[in-house]
């Protein structure tokens, strides 16, 4: 897979997405990078940190998050992005669900869009961007609700769903990486299932990111509020390259990246070494 000018061999490979919130209100870092010499500090130490990819998201989508105008979104998010293209040689993404809020990144730089409403939000606007784009895209699994007959099975559905409408629209197989949606629509244990049984995921035939980093399951799960979810995040990294992740989408790069090292080194370095 293509991803701005680098390549990515997701059938054999494992890498860090780096999570750049530009907005004053997200669950664990907001308000620390909405300037624009605050998010290229950030950029540049996650650079350094080893993080493949820069995910910049300009309106929070936790539980609860207020809703803000296109405009506004653009006015965070493009600047930033414009900034860390110009600075750094690395792809970058935009993490929204708004099609023209995709454009406009994508005319700033953007190498990716990342749609955590899994392309069903602005009845088929972005899929019809993305496709006109010829970039990649990260489809989430979403929904406006939980009432799941049989949730992994329902699940993998809604991802059929999603898929259908990316194909439909002229989006590449090539170009679609996705992602169960830890944290949206569903429930602890529904979350704690979803990890577990990542691998299930392959079967639709595309590369799977999870992003679980610091949210809601790992702070029930340990007892812990965000800023001390470090270690969990890192425990689910581990299992996500055990059953088959391609992407990590997480805060905290160095320490997921060495986890995400050491793990695929114990489970194929023997056969090379």
């Amino acid at each position: 897979m293509k991803i701005g000018s680098r390549e990515f061999d997701t059938d054999n490979n494992c890498y860090i997405m780096g999570i750049l919130n530009v907005t004053p209100d997200s669950f664990s870092d907001g308000g620390k990078f909405n300037t624009l010499d605050r998010a290229l500090t950030r950029a540049e130490e996650m650079i350094a940190e080893g993080a493949d990819i820069i995910d910049v998201g300009g309106e929070s989508t936790r539980p609860g998050f207020t809703r803000i105008t296109d405009e506004e979104e653009i006015n965070r998010t493009a600047p930033v992005i414009e900034a860390i293209k110009a600075r750094f040689d690395i792809p970058v993404s935009i993490d929204t669900y708004k099609h023209m809020v995709a454009k406009a990144a994508v005319k700033a730089g953007a190498d990716l869009i990342n749609d955590v409403c899994g392309l069903r939000y602005d009845k088929g606007e972005m899929a019809k961007f993305i496709s006109e784009s010829g970039l990649p895209c990260c489809i989430m699994h979403n929904r406006s609700d939980t009432d799941y007959s049989c949730f992994m099975e329902d699940m993998m559905n809604d991802l059929r769903t999603a898929l259908a409408i990316a194909l439909k629209a002229g989006i590449g197989h090539d170009s679609i990486i996705i992602d169960p949606g830890i944290g949206f629509a569903k429930s602890y244990e529904q979350n704690l299932e979803a990890i577990e049984k990542l691998e299930v995921l392959q079967e639709l035939g595309y590369p799977v990111l999870l992003g679980t980093s610091r949210k809601s399951v790992i702070g029930n799960a340990l007892g812990l509020p965000a800023s001390e979810r470090v270690e969990g995040t890192v425990a689910t990294t581990v299992i996500g390259v055990m059953r088959g992740a391609a992407f990590f989408r997480v805060h905290d790069v160095k320490e997921n990246l060495r986890a995400m090292k050491m793990t695929k080194a114990v489970m194929e370095g023997w056969r090379v070494g």
